[in-house]
């Protein structure tokens, strides 16, 4: 298992990253300032960060309240993530169309191109770092003399 140390340096290196992939690649395919990109991806970043906090303990709580447990099938993953994505969007299209002087319309098909970007950006990235920074593996459990 991953120690916390790692787990913060994963964070931080995955949003430094793909921040640094994002804002000239969003700056060049929607034609803005990179500046303004900049600001959407910062801001946009802390926001998930703080919405996924949120989220997942209301999202805990619900599960445990109606089906009595917080153990998730694929069918609540898919749910999961669809609530996250959807409430995620919720949040942050109408800021990002007012900053941009853009309709929601626009904003949302460029939440669209930033949502496939990071979808496969996590998944190489994190083939990646699981590659970079294998988990060591566990010693064996040893048990004290005498110990059954």
């Amino acid at each position: 298992m991953r120690t916390f140390r790692d787990r913060i340096r994963h964070a931080l290196l995955f949003e430094l990253i793909g921040l640094a992939l994002f804002i000239p690649a969003g700056a060049y395919l929607f034609g803005l300032p990179a500046a303004k990109l900049g600001v959407i991806g910062v801001v946009s970043a802390t926001v998930a960060t703080l919405w996924n906090f949120v989220y997942n303990i209301g999202f805990d709580h619900a599960m445990q309240r109606f089906v009595g447990h917080t153990s998730k099938t694929l069918g609540h993953r898919i749910l999961h993530t669809l609530l996250f994505e959807g409430g995620l969007l919720l949040v942050l299209l109408p800021p990002i169309a007012w900053y941009l002087g853009i309709g929601l319309v626009q904003a949302f098909l460029m939440d669209l191109a930033f949502v496939v970007f990071y979808v496969v950006y996590a998944f190489v990235f994190n083939l990646a770092y699981d590659r970079i920074f294998p988990v060591p593996a566990r010693s064996p459990v040893r048990l004290a003399p005498g110990a059954v």
